[in-house]
């Protein structure tokens, strides 16, 4: 009898030696985000900004075929995300299936044509009841629908917001983080709760981007506030140059694995509001296309891609400019200064390379004296200094493809080196950009 009371000590003792913590993760249901699947922002293209909830599976075999054909896949656009309009409804266990009439093979036929042409199949839920558009919505069923995601073959979730006021925001994305971690495949997690809940302060360690801003429209300026017959407010996109504005300042929250996410491109696209049309000329695109780039934002491209000019095309393909925002040191860009209408931006690169614009936010074009001894850098978060008056810079053109010009000439005096630092005029027209590379040289 006391060997056998002897061992209920020592049993009851050890567990009772055993740290909180060690017994605390054994009964817990914390999964870490899915790591080394967003070392740089992603890229992809998206149905929501033009098709809106018209979507079905011949539109996405097409738009995945059409990825392929034109380069985009080659050019770094390996995800192809269905967004609102896929849902059908939940069976009697609760499990959620695809809307068989839009998708008569299933979602997971789609992700095996998809996976076959190297594209990454994402989809759309909700925290809340129901999505935006009315449809089934992921609360109270998150592990079940990242089960289900996983047996379908998802590689990308765009959380969205809606019907959510009385949840703990942290909390309810917390778990389907767990979920999708629980249900085994690695899933790209997207937080689209539109900077509501400033997730930049808390989210690097729920998800791999998060929303800043409100939905972008194909508009450079900001719209007017127009209101119904009731005198209520009239849902309007947010402006390029407004969603800058939000996203810029949060630069030092941006990193691997955790990135601001300014909004889906609008390049090529055109939205009606309240019966007018609105769009961007090809100059504003090429603005609004560097600009998520200088951001280090992710690229889902949002226009119907099976009808595409050639100059959006042009936009879209631009290698160097994707260079700029998939590269791997992993630097949000920083604004300069601001002088008048006009905007200057660099970004560090690997290797002590630069990126460099200006954009002209005016409605004149205008000529631009680049004194560099005026744009010298030092950026606390890369610890990077550009000292334009020590080194020599090749500067390459990133839109018009021009010569190489460099930024200092070294010369030596009878006393002492001297250095003379190139300026040069550019004209950067009218809602329009000027941005090139900066690569260290050797000096003569």
């Amino acid at each position: 009898m006391k060997r056998i009371v002897l061992f209920i000590s020592i049993v009851i003792s050890s567990v009772l030696a055993t740290p909180a913590s060690a017994q605390r993760s054994r009964l817990s249901a914390d999964f870490p985000k899915w790591g080394n699947i967003a070392n740089t922002p992603q890229m992809g293209w998206s149905s929501w900004n033009f098709f809106m909830t018209e979507i079905d599976e011949n539109l996405i075999k097409s738009t995945a075929d059409k990825m392929v054909e034109l380069g985009l896949v080659d050019a770094g656009y390996v995800y192809l995300n269905l967004d609102e309009g896929w849902h059908g409804e939940r069976d009697e266990n609760g499990f959620i299936h695809e809307d068989r009439g839009k998708f008569p093979s299933g979602i997971k036929a789609l992700a095996d044509y998809l996976h076959s042409k190297g594209i990454k199949l994402g989809i759309y839920s909700n925290t809340g009841d129901y999505s935006c558009a009315c449809y089934a919505g992921s609360r109270g069923y998150e592990y079940q629908d990242a089960l289900t995601y996983a047996r379908w073959g998802v590689d990308y979730l765009k959380y969205d917001w809606s019907y959510s006021e009385d949840v703990n925001v942290k909390g309810i994305y917390t778990l389907m983080r767990n979920a999708l971690g629980k249900a085994g495949r690695p899933v790209f997690f997207s937080m689209c709760d539109w900077g509501i809940n400033e997730p930049w302060e808390w989210a690097s360690n729920v998800c791999h981007s998060w929303r800043t801003a409100h939905d972008v429209g194909p508009v450079f300026l900001p719209i007017e506030t127009s209101y119904d017959e009731n005198g209520g407010v009239i849902w309007k996109p947010q402006s390029v140059l407004e969603v800058i504005e939000i996203n810029a300042p949060l630069r030092k929250y941006a990193g691997a694995g955790h990135w601001n996410d300014p909004g889906m491109l609008m390049v090529g696209n055109s939205i009606t509001v309240n019966g007018v049309n609105y769009d961007m000329t090809e100059s504003e695109d090429r603005a609004h296309f560097t600009m998520w780039c200088m951001m280090a934002s992710p690229l889902i491209l949002g226009n119907d891609l099976t009808n595409m000019s050639e100059e959006t095309m042009a936009i879209i393909k631009n290698k160097d400019l994707i260079a700029i925002d998939q590269d791997s040191l992993g630097i949000q860009g920083l604004r300069l200064k601001s002088v008048d209408s006009l905007q200057y931006w660099f970004k560090p690169l690997v290797n002590g390379d630069w990126a460099f614009c200006v954009m002209n936010t005016g409605e004149k074009d205008t000529v631009v004296t680049l004194d560099w001894s005026t744009l010298e850098v030092f950026d606390e978060i890369s610890g990077r200094r550009t000292s334009f008056g020590a080194v020599n810079y090749s500067v390459r053109d990133l839109w018009d493809g021009g010569e190489p010009f460099n930024t200092l000439v070294r010369g030596k005096g009878f006393l002492k080196e001297q250095y003379v630092i190139n300026t040069v005029n550019v004209t950067v027209k009218s809602h329009d950009v000027i941005a090139y590379r900066l690569t260290p040289v050797e000096k003569e």
